[in-house]
């Protein structure tokens, strides 16, 4: 039977040590969580900008190729043509060549320490 000589100091401190180890718990997952978007948001803004400092490079290094094999051919349009044909050839070796399962590992590398890995805490 209960009584109400259950509500024991030694009771309300376990139920204070409960709810103190409750709240640890949920401000550390908030933490994790928040460390975690901070290095998404970190990876994702320097990739952005690589990528954009690299496809300027590749434009303009692009465009350099087209004037020097110009001047090469004595021509004035014939080393843009074979610049852009050089990216053809490209994208179609992308196209045909390339599968998806480059992509799916690569994919799998860049998730591997992230939700889908265990708990490292057990």
């Amino acid at each position: 039977m209960a009584t109400d000589d259950d509500k024991t100091p030694r009771n309300d401190s376990l139920m204070g040590n409960l709810m103190g180890y409750i709240d640890t718990r949920i401000d550390l997952v908030r933490l994790e969580v928040q460390e975690k978007v901070k290095t998404a948001f970190v990876g994702t803004a320097q990739g952005v900008t690589l990528g954009l400092l690299g496809l300027l490079f590749l434009v303009f290094l692009s465009i350099f190729a087209g004037l020097a094999l110009n001047d090469a051919l004595d021509s004035p349009f014939w080393g843009f043509g074979i610049v852009a044909g050089f990216y053809l050839l490209l994208l179609i070796v992308f196209l045909v060549g390339v599968g998806k399962k480059l992509y799916q590992g690569l994919a799998d590398k860049m998730l591997s320490n992230t939700i889908y890995k265990s708990d490292k805490r057990q």
